[in-house]
């Protein structure tokens, strides 16, 4: 379901401009380190340059620090938050999708502070639900996700995640479930490889999943827990809010082979049968929606060894965006701050 975005009132007028003071500008995220300064943007980003930085390299000596890769993609700002922060858009062509779509982002003010500029962030990819495009609704500051995790880390309830919001869907006819449903565009690569790729090109980034979750609503929340399943060597955790269980999409009719290999049910079995790797998934819900019953269920039969799964009921929470950031400031966005690394910042 696509949130209504409402803004009114006396003063928003001046708050607007202040807001907007900037949009469409270039922004840049971090220093970039000497070797890709002259790095150009590209709108393959993902692939590394040249003369970008060797993956391998181990600044501040943790061997899972990942250096931006390059090249350096081309961002513009679309919103500035009260802390000075802004959440700026690139164009992004899949690689290895072949979809092109455009990619929002967020970064803490701590990841341009000094005592941090040899240490990786951890990576939260949110996805919305509805359409999911043109557009990422999270990349609008009025929901306040990115308000929410400042104000986690100043409290100590929140690592200072790097948040990535790309788009979910190729178009606002259907929805594809985040997967490679045959004939249609490959959804599941966009999120799986190709967004983490232009992750790694831009930001510094730990190796390993301990350093990357997801976080989504209604049908974001679905393809978020549904990747974490699929690929738990990738990813850690998810916060899932408001979402189903099982594919839903139309698009399905004729390959269900396909779709089960996209089912977080018989994913999660796989995952158990197989003693793992761990998973940890969060689910939110509204007690004014409904929904709660399936992720009971899920709980009750798939919530065990390597698949952790824990439940907040949010009270008096709706199906909407603003509901589901309270969720996470209450307590979701500390439970998936323990599971994941840490920034470690320089002692030097």
């Amino acid at each position: 379901m696509a949130f209504a975005l409402l803004l009114g009132g006396a003063g928003f007028a001046a708050w607007k401009l202040e807001w907007l003071s900037g949009n469409g500008g270039s922004v840049s995220f971090g220093k970039a380190p000497a070797s890709d300064a002259s790095a150009s943007a590209a709108p393959d980003a993902g692939k590394p340059s040249p003369g970008a930085p060797s993956p391998s390299a181990t600044p501040g000596g943790d061997p899972d620090v990942l250096l931006p890769t390059g090249p350096r993609s081309d961002f513009k700002q679309t919103a500035k938050l009260d802390d000075g922060t802004v959440i700026a858009k690139a164009r992004l062509a899949g690689a290895k999708s072949g979809f092109e779509g455009d990619v929002w982002v967020w970064t803490p003010k701590e990841y341009n502070e000094a005592k941090y500029e040899k240490s990786a962030f951890p990576v939260l990819i949110a996805l919305p639900g509805g359409n999911g495009f043109p557009s990422n609704y999270w990349s609008d500051r009025s929901l306040g996700l990115q308000k929410a995790i400042s104000e986690g880390v100043q409290a100590g309830t929140s690592l200072p995640f790097v948040v990535i919001m790309p788009v979910l869907n190729p178009d606002s006819k259907y929805y594809y479930d985040g997967a490679d449903i045959p004939g249609q565009p490959k959804m599941g690569t966009w999120i799986a490889e190709d967004v983490p790729a232009f992750t790694k090109a831009n930001f510094r980034t730990y190796k390993s999943r301990d350093g990357w979750a997801f976080m989504g609503s209604s049908s974001g929340a679905f393809v978020g827990m549904k990747t974490v399943l699929q690929y738990p060597d990738r990813f850690k955790a998810v916060i899932a809010s408001g979402g189903e269980i099982v594919p839903d999409s139309p698009l399905w009719k004729g390959h269900q082979a396909e779709m089960d290999a996209n089912n977080p049910e018989k994913l999660a079995k796989k995952l158990i049968d197989g003693n793992g790797p761990e998973v940890y998934i969060n689910f939110q819900i509204g007690t004014k929606e409904s929904g709660r019953e399936r992720m009971t269920k899920f709980q009750q039969s798939f919530g065990k060894g390597p698949v952790k799964t824990t439940i907040r009921d949010i009270q008096n929470g709706e199906h909407n965006g603003w509901h589901y950031v309270r969720g996470m400031k209450e307590g979701s966005l500390e439970w998936i701050s323990k599971v994941l690394k840490a920034p470690q910042p320089s002692t030097g």
